[in-house]
């Protein structure tokens, strides 16, 4: 069997769907050129977390057979995917989830099949207890949310996707982080298809930035090009502690508390294995953070120009498409100071993670908070160390 043939093959057994990379004629106005979404709120489970979980699921099926019992503790979309594959699989699923959870998300779960269990505070605390589970139970495989080189492998192939379905080289790609699952097959991604010069850009909220955090340290501040492993001394105020993982040589933050809206966002700690690969990177990656009230506005923003109900997490990778001024910080000098005609040829490409902790309810919630927020004309932002404001737009 010819090398074509085969990979068409492996390509036919895969469960996720490709998704498809449109044109947003509302975000390429604000920005002054072109912007494309892909749309992986459209997965079976209806986001990004299907790619790298199915294919999880599916080698522990190979490996196991039809008795393996798919474990996984999540804030709910990782669950979600992985119940959603189980039932595909036809194989037992339990999804271990904090206690403030929503009822609507446990619904969706247990629609599927999968049983829940509700146990801990913070996602650290739940991953904790199914790892109990799992030793009490000989059929059990912990299925990681973000940590894995396999889910980073399953997540790749959005890229190699974009790569088919975009006429040219992207100038950046955009997407949220919260333990790193996302950016880790983004940048495996973009290795594979010889994309490691294109700039990746991180975003995330104010409070649930432990990304940031982690290239922060791991950079002198962003002022290192070269990796250069701290102490793992701290100060009292620090909003994290830090351990230094010696398998990536690498340092890791742990958040004391997570204040951030953007429940799906909400790891501690980010994967060592994906801060190692965002610090060696080629291209490197450009971080920011952005407040709870900005990705409110821009999901408002979005959901009228696009029709697409999106949470937070899946906002906060937008609001550069809505704030010009953002956009042009983040990516810097090489993008803001050419002339706009030139710009005009360049080409962005914005990830629509999806996740389902959304609502109309939700959506009402978030006008009213950011109404209240009327009277500052600026937001707030953390770009790569600097802390700065960009005009409301």
């Amino acid at each position: 069997m010819s090398q074509d043939v085969m990979r068409l093959v492996a390509q036919s057994e895969n469960l996720w769907t490709e998704t498809p990379l449109i044109y947003s004629s509302h975000i390429s106005d604000i920005v002054g050129c072109s912007a494309y979404l892909k749309l992986e709120n459209l997965q079976p489970s209806q986001s990004f977390k299907y790619r790298g979980i199915s294919k999880f699921a599916q080698q522990c099926k190979d490996k196991h057979g039809s008795s393996v019992h798919l474990m996984i503790a999540s804030g709910g979309n990782a669950g979600l995917a992985a119940a959603v594959v189980a039932r595909v699989l036809e194989v037992k699923c339990t999804v271990f989830l904090p206690v403030n959870v929503s009822i609507d998300t446990q619904q969706a779960l247990r629609k599927q099949g999968a049983e829940v269990v509700t146990i801990g505070e913070f996602y650290s605390q739940t991953l904790a207890a199914l790892g109990d589970a799992v030793k009490k139970d000989a059929n059990a495989v912990l299925v990681p949310a973000y940590d894995s080189p396999v889910l980073w492998d399953g997540h790749s192939s959005m890229v190699t996707e974009i790569q088919r379905q975009l006429p040219k080289q992207p100038d950046a790609i955009f997407c949220s982080v919260g333990g790193g699952g996302l950016i880790g097959g983004i940048m495996q991604g973009c290795k594979n298809v010889g994309w490691d010069e294109v700039p990746v850009v991180a975003l995330e909220t104010v409070g649930s930035n432990c990304f940031y955090n982690a290239i922060a340290i791991n950079t002198r501040n962003f002022t290192s090009q070269v990796p250069i492993v701290p102490s793992t001394e701290v100060e009292d105020s620090s909003p994290y502690t830090i351990e230094i993982v010696e398998e990536h040589n690498i340092a890791v933050p742990h958040m004391k508390a997570l204040k951030s809206r953007a429940a799906s966002l909400g790891a501690s700690s980010p994967a060592p294995g994906v801060v190692r690969m965002a610090v060696d990177r080629a291209g490197g990656i450009k971080c920011a953070c952005i407040p709870d009230e900005m990705a409110m506005h821009t999901a408002r923003l979005f959901g009228d120009d696009h029709k697409i109900l999106t949470e937070l997490a899946c906002s906060t990778t937008l609001t550069p498409g809505y704030n010009r001024e953002l956009l042009l910080r983040i990516l810097g000098p090489t993008f803001s100071e050419i002339f706009s005609e030139e710009r005009k040829e360049k080409c962005l490409v914005f990830v629509v993670c999806g996740g389902v902790k959304i609502s109309f309810e939700d959506m009402r919630e978030f006008e009213e908070i950011v109404a209240a927020t009327q009277e500052q004309s600026y937001w707030r932002v953390q770009i790569s160390g600097e802390e700065t404001q960009v005009p409301k737009q």
